[in-house]
């Protein structure tokens, strides 16, 4: 039945983690959705701006694999970490130094209770992404007949590209998702419910995004007339960007056909007026100076070291004078990494490794920043507190 309606030609057959980067304490209470569309599907009904899985024993099954995860996280992961400390200090070696991966291994690599916490946290997931695909699958003409429907609707608008090709770096299954980005019909809708248990049950009304989103960085100028939210997936950040600047034009691309899809349908449901583009980030298809804002959260480090460059070159281009580059994600170049130490390093390699993050590794040999100065940007290294130091913090176009 997938293929029924596919949206990506022969990528169709491809069917092979991350912590909140902002607090969410200071979210605005959100609001039910200001609008419904014909043919919407919303079984029973919704929380606020969140559909509820539309069965019961599904999202009761989803709260659990919540819970597992959080605990993973937190009482599981804090004796993880103690072990795997003891274990590096017990050789002679000092855990709070960045040591190399060759020295950590032989050390924790037998460590049954390191392992165990390990494979529970792959394993929930694995469930998670099951349970939810199936679900989707089995009800393949409701979803995909919902999805039509909105394609058309506003406010908002869609751009699809059924030919569009789409490069194998982008094919992956990233945090072991099936289908990855652009190999499932139903990406989009699997990968909000399932970063819901990655954000730990701390992001169902969009608390993380829309609490970015009220720390964009802006011109000196003020004049936000137009924002373009690169690898957009499901949207959220776009949404509540467009939420913030209810007068700009807001875009969002992702070269995930669903992605965009899911995002457009679920903007508006919710009455937000953003706009999507299935187009790839390092060739948007967008005229020289049109934004004024440029942004991105977590994408650069789900691709190679090459494409984060030439992203970088096409937020340059695709930028008026004056305007800001501001692409969220982890912290790099030689001098940074504030934090670094053995326990983030296999923790790093470990995501590598066994949650699909491919081009982990690559991401982290790049001088973010550098990179910025190399193309042009003015980069501010010091920011508001809320910037969080360790990450990359943001680019001027020089007016």
């Amino acid at each position: 039945m997938i293929d029924r309606r596919t949206l990506f030609g022969a990528s169709a057959a491809v069917m092979s983690a991350v912590s909140a980067l902002f607090g969410t304490k200071s979210a605005s209470a959100a609001s039910a959705p200001a609008s419904t569309f014909k043919g919407d599907y919303e079984p029973r009904g919704t929380d606020q701006r969140l559909e509820r899985l539309p069965r019961l024993d599904l999202e009761s099954y989803d709260n659990f694999l919540t819970g597992l995860r959080i605990w993973t996280g937190s009482a599981s992961g804090k004796t993880s970490r103690r072990r795997f400390y003891k274990a590096i200090s017990d050789a002679g070696l000092d855990p709070r130094e960045d040591l190399p991966l060759e020295k950590i291994f032989p050390l924790v690599e037998n460590d049954t209770y390191i392992g165990t916490a390990a494979r529970m946290r792959t394993s929930g997931q694995q469930l998670m992404w099951t349970a939810l695909q199936k679900h989707y699958h089995e009800n393949a003409d409701v979803y995909l007949d919902e999805m039509e429907a909105a394609d058309n609707a506003g406010p908002g608008k869609l751009e699809l590209n059924p030919d569009i090709h789409i490069p194998d770096y982008t094919k992956h299954e990233i945090h072991i998702q099936p289908g990855g980005y652009v190999g499932d019909a139903f990406a989009g809708h699997i990968y909000h419910y399932g970063t819901n248990n990655f954000y730990r049950a701390e992001n169902y009304q969009d608390e993380i995004h829309r609490n970015m989103a009220t720390q964009m960085a802006t011109p000196k100028d003020g004049k936000v007339m137009r924002i373009l939210d690169m690898g957009c997936s499901s949207g959220q950040l776009t949404a509540a960007l467009k939420e913030r600047f209810p007068d700009a034009e807001v875009w969002g691309i992702d070269i995930g056909g669903p992605m965009v899809r899911y995002s457009h349908m679920r903007c508006v449901d919710l009455g937000i007026g953003a706009n999507f583009r299935q187009a790839l980030a390092e060739d948007t298809k967008f005229e020289d100076g049109y934004f004024d804002i440029v942004t991105s959260y977590i994408m650069h480090h789900e691709v190679p070291a090459g494409k984060t460059k030439e992203i970088i070159n096409e937020a340059y281009r695709v930028l008026r004078p004056g305007g800001v580059y501001f692409p969220i994600d982890f912290e790099t170049g030689a001098g940074r990494g504030r934090g670094k130490n053995a326990y983030s390093r296999f923790s790093s390699w470990r995501d590598h490794r066994w949650n699909e993050e491919v081009w982990r590794p690559d991401y982290s040999s790049v001088d973010f920043n550098g990179e910025m100065r190399k193309t042009g940007f003015d980069v501010v290294d010091e920011g508001p507190p809320a910037w969080r130091s360790r990450f990359n913090v943001l680019g001027t176009k020089p007016a």
